[in-house]
């Protein structure tokens, strides 16, 4: 398990006594993630490929709920878990480990963990998953979300879910990202609980698609006409946003890193954006962090365990203001607004100890 960072509060002066009890609010599908990295090319039909590095962590949701839980974020999450060990590892790992609140998740017996097989190589993956819808749970999940600062949803096309209107009803914001849309609709009108979001951050091929434009600027534009903030990813070119209220729009460079795995990346960007939204940061601010949590996140095994912590965090920002690195004036000053975070945080060496990615090991025997 890594260590939780627990002396950097993002929303320290925003709360009150009367606050709910959780600051965000996500449910969805936990599967096992089992990641090879270090793959010259593809798998060839017929041969035998070795990577060279592999690990495990849990996957699916617990993606961005493990993301969000260390940034500072006070984190629920609502899911379905296997009753074999896969379930009791992923349970484990995001109960204990990171301080996410399961209380509104529940273990399914005779159901096994839903499993992705996740093989990274040339900046890319390619992924084979595994697993059964699970069973109903007799109203053990909520008809009704806890009361949240936010929420995040996943939107599928065609498909509306009512937790989100009553989230948004209740007065959490709702941030959404979407997947890739099968049916090649790209029919903004199929994406229903649009309506109650806060901010939508596609990256640069859906937004295009959705809003039939041939540049993701020009998309982003289109869609904060219908949400408040609309935020596009382009890749190795950074992040584009709008503010549809206010008409406001900021751009910010990618961090330029050596990326081991890109697994879970856009929802560590997610909930970077979500963290500084909730912070009331600038939106540049918003944009370069979630950029940045994104950056650190691909250098590390899967989507949950490489999502970083603020440890992490001020051990960049150390080393950024004292070595050589990619325009380090640009980003000293572009990251500048992190020095009153960390202003207190005591300097850790880079680069840091991070979580063994394994489901686990026995204890060592007594001697």
């Amino acid at each position: 398990m890594t260590e939780r960072d627990t002396d950097v509060d993002p929303l320290v002066c925003l709360r009150e006594p009367t606050d709910p009890e959780c600051d965000v609010f996500l449910t969805g599908t936990v599967f096992l993630d089992i990641i090879f990295t270090g793959l010259d090319s593809a798998p060839v039909r017929g041969t035998e490929s070795w990577a060279r590095g592999m690990g495990s962590s849990p996957g699916g949701v617990a993606n961005m709920a493990t993301a969000l839980a260390r940034l500072g974020l006070r984190t629920s999450l609502a899911a379905a878990f296997g009753d074999d060990h896969y379930g009791e590892y992923c349970w484990d790992a995001l109960e204990q480990g990171e301080g996410i609140d399961l209380s509104l998740s529940r273990t399914v017996p005779g159901w096994h963990s839903p499993v992705t097989v996740s093989m990274a190589y040339e900046g890319e993956r390619t992924m084979v998953s595994h697993g059964h819808a699970a069973p109903p749970l007799d109203g053990a999940l909520p008809a009704y979300p806890p009361h949240a600062r936010a929420a995040v949803a996943s939107l599928v096309p065609g498909r509306s879910e009512e937790w989100v209107a009553r989230a948004a009803r209740s007065g959490a914001k709702v941030f959404a990202d979407v997947g890739w849309d099968d049916t090649g609709r790209w029919d903004l009108a199929g994406l229903a609980d649009l309506r109650h979001c806060e901010a939508f951050l596609p990256n640069a091929a859906e937004a295009m698609r959705y809003t039939r434009t041939d540049c993701p600027r020009a998309a982003a534009r289109a869609l904060a006409d219908k949400v408040r903030y609309a935020v596009v990813t382009l890749g190795s070119e950074g992040a584009y946003a709008v503010d549809g209220a206010t008409g406001e729009t900021a751009e910010v460079p990618a961090i330029q890193v050596s990326a081991l795995d890109p697994t879970g990346a856009g929802d560590v960007f997610v909930a970077g954006f979500v963290t500084g939204t909730l912070a009331g940061w600038p939106l540049a601010d918003r944009l370069a962090f979630a950029g940045l949590t994104a950056a650190l996140s691909v250098q590390e095994f899967g989507g949950s365990l490489s999502a970083p912590t603020w440890g992490e965090i001020a051990a960049w920002w150390q080393r950024v203001q004292g070595h050589e690195c990619q325009d380090p004036a640009a980003l000293r000053a572009r990251y500048a607004f992190l020095e009153r975070l960390l202003r207190d945080r005591p300097a850790r060496p880079w680069p840091l100890r991070r979580a063994v990615p394994t489901i686990g090991f026995r204890p060592a025997p007594a001697t």
